[in-house]
């Protein structure tokens, strides 16, 4: 059987926007998080984590600091009732090209080879027009973009639907 996903993007929609975060303790759950992620649950969706880090490519930070900040983050969802499936990203710059980092779809491909996933029935949030562009790339139509992130263009978004943050998710997304 088809598993329905949320695909969630990291910063600016799990957590609150910091350029290139890769400490714990700059880490802050969006407000209401948990809350609405149960909710979601107990409609029968899984939960996947699709980030682009490109701090790791630039330098920033390493791979291994990635790592440790993503089972943290995962260990504080199970914490709150909220089981992520699954968390996948790309460690790219842009200049390197690659085929994963979003828009383009690599990510959501791996996804798709790993679990048996409806697109159809599935979502993206995002925070940012790559996030969109990349889902819509993947097959994914449906999908959010959520205004507790980077600045967006509300006027020229693919994006389905616009919603202050994941808190709302739940005004959306009912089935």
């Amino acid at each position: 059987m088809s598993k329905k996903v949320i695909f969630l993007d990291r910063d600016g929609v799990i957590n609150k926007e910091v350029s290139y975060l890769h400490k714990i303790e700059n880490f802050e759950f969006i407000d209401g998080i948990f809350k609405s992620l149960r909710k979601i649950q107990r409609l029968g969706y899984c939960l996947i984590v699709i980030t682009n880090q490109s701090g790791i490519g630039r330098g920033l930070y390493s791979n291994s600091d990635y790592l440790l900040i993503d089972k943290w983050m995962k260990e504080e969802f199970e914490k709150n009732g909220v089981k992520i499936l699954y968390s996948i990203y790309c460690p790219h710059t842009p200049e390197q090209n690659c085929d994963c980092r979003k828009p383009k779809p690599g990510m959501f491909i791996k996804c798709f080879k790993l679990f048996q996933i409806s697109k159809k029935e599935s979502w993206m949030v995002g925070d940012s027009e790559r996030d969109i562009e990349a889902a819509i790339n993947a097959g994914i139509n449906n999908n959010v973009l959520v205004r507790s992130g980077h600045p967006i263009s509300e006027k020229e978004t693919k994006a389905s639907f616009i919603i202050d943050s994941i808190r709302d998710i739940t005004k959306i997304v009912k089935s």
